[in-house]
């Protein structure tokens, strides 16, 4: 299986499956000097793991992350920095159930990766999904620490910051958004009065077996003008491409992405006034902080639609390894909505991005 990798500059390879051993990953190109930890990468693989409430996996993984290179300290030094080599991250994997998933070895989950990889490779891991699964993103989530040292390490004061927007057919309030609420429910939602709908919306959908789908919604704020090339090394087509490889992603948008179908060009165009000195006062971001492939120096907006997962408890038509119609149910434990784990995932992705862009702009301009 190739392509395991992404970036130019900060350039992130995961490895491991679901119920293998561990999960892990190597980052390439993370500046010397860079005060680095566990402890600063756990932070955001807290936000992640499952088990945390009943509205995800009851999978009990601590993801404990360890840097096993790229970092040094000695007793001269106040504290441990990267050394600009490649930086090693591995989590092991501490409480797979293999066995939940003998009855599914010869059949495909609709909807799943199941199908496809066997008609790739003509094999599949069909515990968990294997490479499949999303228990990989939890690495893309430890890259994304790094990158935002990368970033604080460059331009003081970059936030990335994500909610969930929409779970199933029910949204959010936009007028009750605060980014205070995001830390303070199971749903990474910024609305505290869609709480008590999507607890109970969600738990019916548990209870069922079944599942849903949501949108998440990832801001980038402190990203200077300048970020990214106009032809081929676009900023957003480079976002979107990040933010489609997360499992179950099923569209992205950049700014206000489809809706701009609808609008006038005098609706649409992001009108500029004098500002401070090198940076003009815009009067709107309807482009999500990218013009041209390029960063404005706006808030670079995200958004992201997540499929309901595939492993539910309903019967489903499907066939076998051998193509003869049956029928399957998929047990064990899963995430009824997928999207709540996917919001730390979606802002390590564009970290991650961001990261590689800007290490980019700093060897071409000297920026």
């Amino acid at each position: 299986m190739s392509h395991n990798s992404f970036g130019h500059l900060f350039r992130v390879t995961t490895f491991g499956e679901s119920h293998g051993p561990m999960i892990g990953c190597v980052i390439d190109g993370c500046p010397a000097g860079i005060a680095l930890t566990e402890t600063d990468l756990q932070t955001y693989l807290d936000q992640r793991k499952p088990g945390q409430s009943k509205f995800t996996t009851q999978r009990k993984e601590p993801d404990t992350v360890r840097i096993v290179s790229g970092v040094f300290q000695d007793e001269r030094m106040a504290q441990q920095v990267t050394t600009g080599t490649p930086i090693a991250l591995i989590i092991e994997n501490v409480d797979a159930r293999s066995k939940d998933y003998s009855d599914i070895r010869d059949k495909f989950r609709p909807g799943h990766a199941d199908y496809t990889y066997f008609a790739k490779y003509g094999l599949r891991d069909y515990r968990g999904g294997g490479r499949s699964s999303a228990r990989e993103t939890a690495m893309r989530v430890a890259a994304g620490g790094v990158a935002r040292k990368v970033l604080d390490h460059l331009y003081k004061g970059v936030k990335i910051r994500g909610a969930m927007t929409q779970m199933g057919p029910k949204t959010i309030d936009r007028a009750q958004w605060n980014w205070r609420e995001v830390t303070k429910n199971s749903f990474f939602s910024p609305d505290p009065t869609s709480v008590e709908a999507w607890t109970k919306y969600l738990e019916g959908i548990r209870k069922k077996g079944s599942s849903c789908g949501a949108i998440i919604e990832v801001v980038a704020e402190g990203i200077p003008a300048g970020l990214g090339a106009p032809i081929y090394g676009k900023l957003d087509a480079d976002l979107a491409s990040a933010l489609m490889s997360i499992n179950a992603v099923k569209a992205v948008e950049i700014g206000d992405g489809m809706a701009v179908a609808a609008y006038s060009g005098e609706e649409n165009a992001d009108e500029m006034r004098k500002g401070k000195p090198g940076k003009p006062k815009f009067l709107s971001n309807h482009a999500g902080g990218i013009l041209g492939g390029i960063s404005t120096g706006q808030d670079i907006v995200t958004r992201f639609a997540v499929k309901p997962t595939s492993s539910i408890l309903s019967p489903r038509k499907t066939v076998d390894v051998s193509e003869n119609n049956t029928e399957i149910v998929t047990k064990g434990r899963h995430d009824p909505c997928v999207g709540i784990r996917a919001v730390p995932v979606g802002e390590a992705m564009v970290a991650c991005v961001l990261a590689d862009h800007a290490l980019r702009h700093r060897a071409q301009m000297g920026g």
